[in-house]
């Protein structure tokens, strides 16, 4: 395909794109983000990577309290030009404002997840993780394949540098008390996240 043949919207304004650009190019490809003031298409994904996203989203949906939503593939505004879509947050009820809303705000989000593709792990290890701190979002986790199982290296927010801290690595089981606070019977066990795309 040449140059000339391209949709005039592959091709940013001088100062680059802005956050609302994304809901008025016609014909963007699903799943665009925009990082920096660029556009960053998104690759097919593998087996591994929608499976781990599957099983998350289901145990954060069943563990969330609430006031408390597991979305998955929805788009963020953490400023002007920085729109990414991580591969699952977890919102505050009262973020959602119907059926045509595409994305969020940085303060509509407590976590957001990415699991780790070869194509985005410079974006998910290295300048994501840097702007959800930045817009203040206090958990993030990230995901990565070892060996065909999960390990989910899961962070906090310190709120005096402004970075994200590791508070553990877990493997074949994650149980976590924050950000889902949700209230137990005496007796009852705190969910656990998941076993891992290896066991469905």
């Amino acid at each position: 395909m040449t140059e000339s043949s391209l949709p005039d919207w592959v091709f940013p304004p001088q100062e680059g794109f802005v956050a609302e650009d994304l809901d008025r190019i016609p014909q963007l490809p699903a799943h665009t983000e925009l990082i920096d003031g660029s556009l960053v298409f998104v690759s097919p994904q593998a087996s591994f990577h929608t499976r781990a996203v599957d099983l998350l989203v289901d145990a954060l949906r069943h563990a969330a309290p609430a006031d408390l939503r597991a979305r998955r593939e929805m788009s963020v505004i953490l400023g002007e030009r920085q729109r990414p879509e991580p591969d699952i947050s977890v919102i505050h009820a009262s973020a959602e404002h119907g059926m045509e809303q595409t994305f969020y705000r940085a303060e509509d989000v407590v976590l957001v997840v990415e699991v780790v593709s070869p194509e985005s792990a410079g974006r998910d290890h290295d300048r994501k993780p840097v702007l959800y701190a930045e817009a203040g979002i206090a958990h993030f986790w990230l995901v990565e394949n070892q060996s065909g199982r999960p390990a989910i290296y899961v962070y906090e927010l310190d709120p005096v540098t402004r970075s994200y801290a590791l508070t553990g690595i877990h493997r074949d089981r994650l149980k976590v008390s924050a950000p889902l606070r949700r209230r137990h019977r005496p007796g009852e066990d705190r969910p656990a996240l998941g076993s891992g795309p290896g066991r469905r």
